[in-house]
């Protein structure tokens, strides 16, 4: 006789709270790491980190000004708890990068061995955002917003944007540069295909 599975429990609001604050402060430290070497990574993050480089400006202020315009999309596809999440993911993340600067800094790093552990790092944080409903905004919403209206696929939005960016790191950084940025990239994007599993969810 078939047993009637009972509904995940949802997280409770400190569970949410400490999630998003661990999966923040994870990826503003790989962030650290990944500007202290002087790479840069791909998605909305890419290009706050580009145009740190490029203005001279702080990397937390650049990239929470550039997630402003895609809130009210967010609003629309996800509705008001994502984007409030979000929000203040980014708002997070922004802050822990001006706190990180003064504070982490790196003797020895090697290019190679950062861009992997990067990947890791950020991977294992926005998993972390993803599990507890955020998320750091940008591109992956512009992607699906697109992707509803218009068809295109969501995945193949954010790589044509991915590569659009990386043909600019080419231009503005050395090859061997933008190749051990790739790795990163690379390496944080196998981590959430691998992981990031909503049929295995226990709790939303």
């Amino acid at each position: 006789m078939p047993t009637e599975t009972a509904a995940p429990a949802r997280h409770t609001a400190f569970e949410d709270a400490q999630g998003l604050l661990a999966g923040t402060l994870l990826c503003a430290f790989a962030l650290r790491m990944l500007t202290s070497m002087g790479l840069v990574t791909g998605q909305t993050a890419g290009l706050g980190v580009i145009g740190s480089y490029l203005l001279g400006l702080p990397f937390g202020l650049v990239f929470f000004v550039v997630n402003l315009p895609f809130y009210w999309l967010g609003y629309r596809r996800m509705g008001a708890r994502f984007t409030l999440k979000t929000f203040a993911c980014v708002a997070l993340l922004s802050v822990f990068s001006f706190v990180m600067t003064p504070l982490v800094s790196f003797e020895v790093l090697n290019p190679w061995l950062g861009a992997v552990m990067f990947g890791l790092i950020t991977g294992t944080g926005l998993l972390i955002l993803f599990r507890h409903g955020g998320s750091l905004g940008g591109i992956g919403i512009l992607a699906l917003t697109l992707q509803e209206s218009l068809g295109w696929r969501a995945g193949w939005v954010q790589l044509g944007f991915d590569a659009v960016l990386f043909a600019v790191a080419f231009a503005l950084f050395s090859p061997l540069t933008v190749v051990q940025s790739l790795l990163g990239a690379v390496v944080l994007n196998l981590v959430i295909a691998i992981n990031h599993r909503r049929d295995r969810y226990i709790a939303t």
